[in-house]
């Protein structure tokens, strides 16, 4: 591949602002509810009110298609992530601060999320996405480097397992778009609430 057409992939895959935001759309909801494997491209163009061709004026095909979407819900939990962590906060409210902006993320992302969960293990074997597995360890920094503090600092109970407390609030929170049906009677705020509640007096120290 030439100088030229390495720029060229580039600025087709790399530069999500560009793209056909419903074709992106089409494909969130096709894999998050019938998955990646079981989704052809004529789905998604058909999801989306497009001939097959013209998906290709965009993505390659549908691998490329999924590799965005996973690839900016990482940046963007990431960066939320760095963003709480930033701030400088004692290790509680910087604990809160990551189960809070998590929880949030089940109304905007849920689509990102559901797939994000069901093909990351699948996707990871496959060096094209071997950032996954990259991203799974600096979530778990992240959080464990707070739980650590915590207990170190007091505010944590000193029994407490960083890395199972992580594995913990990890399943509970990102299993939490599996059941969360928005416009439903279950508001986003009481189930942050909800977590909040049980999750910080759970490592709270007492």
């Amino acid at each position: 591949m030439t100088a030229d057409q390495s720029q060229n992939r580039a600025r087709l895959f790399v530069r999500p602002e560009r793209r056909n935001r419903g074709q992106i759309d089409a494909a969130l909801q096709l894999f998050s509810h019938q998955g990646y494997r079981a989704t052809t491209v004529r789905d998604i163009a058909d999801e989306a009110g497009i001939l097959s061709g013209s998906l290709y004026h965009h993505f390659d095909s549908k691998e490329s298609m999924i590799d965005e979407i996973l690839s900016t819900f990482i940046d963007q939990t990431l960066a939320s992530y760095e963003s709480v962590v930033a701030e400088g906060k004692g290790p509680k409210e910087t604990f809160e601060g990551l189960v809070r902006t998590s929880l949030e993320s089940m109304v905007d992302s849920r689509s990102a999320i559901l797939i994000y969960q069901n093909e990351a293990r699948f996707l990871a074997a496959e060096p094209r996405f071997s950032y996954l597995t990259a991203a799974h360890r600096k979530f778990e920094k992240i959080w464990t480097d707070v739980l650590k503090k915590g207990v170190k600092s007091g505010e944590f109970r000193d029994s407490i397992d960083p890395k199972l407390v992580y594995r913990l609030v990890r399943d509970t929170v990102w299993t939490a778009p599996r059941w969360y049906r928005p416009g439903g009677s279950l508001k986003p705020e009481r189930i942050i609430d909800q977590y909040l509640a049980v999750l910080v007096d759970g490592v709270a120290a007492h």
